[in-house]
């Protein structure tokens, strides 16, 4: 057995999200939402075309804007005849299946395709849900990769072994709640058969922005706390990548809406957390401001700007919707003000690197491939936006990568530690 893991009890292994699931959206829905894919991208090829042609035709300058409007004379008749077509073909495909859709709603989805729509949703979700494409994935609880039903009377024959110690693990950009479970292991699992915990999987979204989400989130967690069976004595939370900025953006909004689950929340711990953001997302944006210099080349800042809201919001770690609102999707600096730990709660952070072993740390050890070690640890050069985590509640591993961190056995023992000490026993986080 890979990595030494001993296998979780039969119900605990059940309780985690590793068995197949039993609900989707069915493969008409997939259909449907493939084909309003495919109109929307031959629509928005045909538009980048002829802005090209209409730029050259025009004769603009090398450097410089582009002149406004559209093709003219045929050119022009041509380009709105292929976005008229294409429409018409969309809204006839979508016609004829949407009756079908029902049919096919409960037909159980492969790991394979929860995989390959977690990941369209990461690049492409925002546009999905803005769209209300079927393939658009909604926020909520799962388990067995079957959503909950936030009924009391569902949720306690559901489980009939309830206590208060409730576990929500959320996923991170690109994934889906399944994804916890990587070579044999799942964290949320072991932590059931290790320390009693009832393992809940958030699946969302994440190419809608973290703040979206964050406060879909923070309703969620009080539709659970309120309809669970019995009362919650502890709440924890567990994000792996953007999965721990949505959770920090939760309890944001839970503060301002006045939750009662976040009365609960004990422990929040994130897995290799861009805090202040990566550095892909940074590089992505400085090419598309390159590129759109020239109108010549300009048109091509449309295909680099296929970045959902939520990758967009990794730029930086933006969690807030004052992060985004007022500065515009491609903002070249780092517009936050500073998001406050949650008060009370005890909050965690670890880091990973591919460095083999310590002996050359600070600002020069490299990250995990996605995240750098400081942005994972809440570090920052400004003072002002460094998260007040105190160094017992920080931890570095090396020799791993970004996903390593769902499998780790040193990660699952390091996590275990701090869920089962007593922290009551320390100072107060300054934060």
């Amino acid at each position: 057995m890979k990595n030494g893991w001993a296998k979780p009890p039969l119900g605990q292994e059940a309780a985690s999200g590793h068995l197949a699931p039993s609900h989707g959206t069915g493969a008409v829905a997939d259909l449907r939402g493939v084909s309003q894919l495919i109109v929307a991208a031959v629509a928005g090829v045909t538009n980048i075309v002829e802005e090209m042609h209409r730029n050259i035709a025009r004769v603009s300058p090398i450097v410089g804007a582009a002149p406004p409007g559209r093709a003219r004379g045929l050119s022009g008749l041509v380009y709105r005849s292929v976005r008229g077509v294409t429409r018409l073909v969309g809204f006839s495909l979508d016609t004829a299946l949407a009756p079908l859709t029902p049919l096919l709603i409960h037909h159980a989805p492969s790991p394979r395709r929860e995989a390959l729509l977690a990941a369209l949703n990461g690049v492409l979700g925002d546009y999905l849900a803005a769209s209300q494409n079927p393939l658009a994935i909604p926020m909520r609880l799962r388990q067995q990769g079957r959503p909950l039903e936030l009924d009391r009377p569902a949720l306690a024959a559901r489980f009939s072994n309830a206590n208060g110690k409730l576990l929500v693990l959320a996923h991170g950009l690109c994934m889906n709640d399944l994804e916890w479970r990587r070579e044999g292991h799942d964290h949320g699992a072991f932590l059931a058969r290790d320390l009693g915990y009832i393992p809940l999987y958030l699946h969302y979204n994440s190419g809608q922005h973290i703040s979206t989400n964050g406060q879909e989130f923070a309703a969620l967690l009080e539709r659970l706390v309120q309809a669970w069976p019995v009362p919650v004595s502890e709440l924890v939370l567990i994000g792996h990548s953007m999965g721990g900025l949505v959770s920090r953006s939760a309890c944001h909004y839970a503060k301002q809406a006045d939750y009662q689950w976040l009365r609960h929340l004990k422990k929040l711990i994130c897995l290799g957390t861009p805090h202040h953001g990566a550095p892909l997302e940074r590089a992505g944006n400085w090419v598309n401001m390159v590129v759109g210099i020239s109108p010549y080349t300009a048109p091509f800042t449309r295909l680099g700007k296929i970045r959902s809201a939520g990758v967009k919001d990794l730029r930086y770690g933006n969690i807030l919707d004052e992060d985004w609102k007022q500065h515009g999707s491609e903002h070249p600096h780092d517009p936050r003000r500073q998001a406050p730990l949650p008060e009370s709660v005890q909050c965690f952070v670890i880091a990973a690197t591919a460095q083999q072993s310590a002996g050359n740390p600070g600002w020069h050890l490299p990250g995990d491939g996605l995240v750098p070690v400081k942005s994972a640890l809440g570090q920052h050069e400004n003072a002002v936006l460094t998260l007040p985590i105190p160094a017992s509640r920080q931890e570095i591993f090396y020799g791993l990568n970004h996903f390593d961190l769902l499998s780790s056995r040193e990660v699952y023992d390091q996590i275990h530690r701090w869920l089962a000490q007593d922290w009551r026993r320390e100072s107060p986080d300054p934060g």
